[in-house]
């Protein structure tokens, strides 16, 4: 059953991704950039997520890449690729990886959904509510 439809729960391995049961997250790593990204927008179709606005192609994914010359300029940004509710994708801080591609994929049917997609929940926690 795809995920859209069965989130896996906490502590569940599926497709050698790892879920918490709020989020799910998986790495793609192909032999390009471009391979790893196609391999997501066929992984986001097969698990019910084909209605998801997506960059045509990995020429416009790279426009959602933050420029950064080191790491800690990246702290600026919450993050570094393409959102749009429930998924982002992610370029991996180290650009050594540069033919990997991060895929989380948030439960929509989860409790404060949308305030855990944007990262409120977390930055309310860190300023002591």
């Amino acid at each position: 059953m795809p995920i859209r439809e069965d989130f896996p729960k906490a502590g569940d391995n599926y497709q050698d991704g790892d879920s918490d049961g709020i989020k799910y997250t998986v790495v793609f790593s192909g032999v390009s950039l471009e391979a790893s990204y196609n391999m997501i927008k066929e992984f986001l179709k097969e698990e019910g997520y084909e209605d998801i606005p997506l960059p045509k192609d990995v020429s416009e994914l790279r426009l959602f890449r933050h420029p950064v010359s080191n790491t800690r300029q990246i702290l600026l940004f919450d993050d570094n690729g393409y959102c749009h509710n429930p998924i982002k994708i992610l370029f991996p801080l180290d650009r050594r990886k540069n033919k990997t591609l991060y895929l989380i994929i948030y439960n929509e049917q989860a409790e404060d959904h949308l305030l855990r997609f944007h990262g409120f929940l977390e930055r309310k926690m860190e300023r002591g509510k």
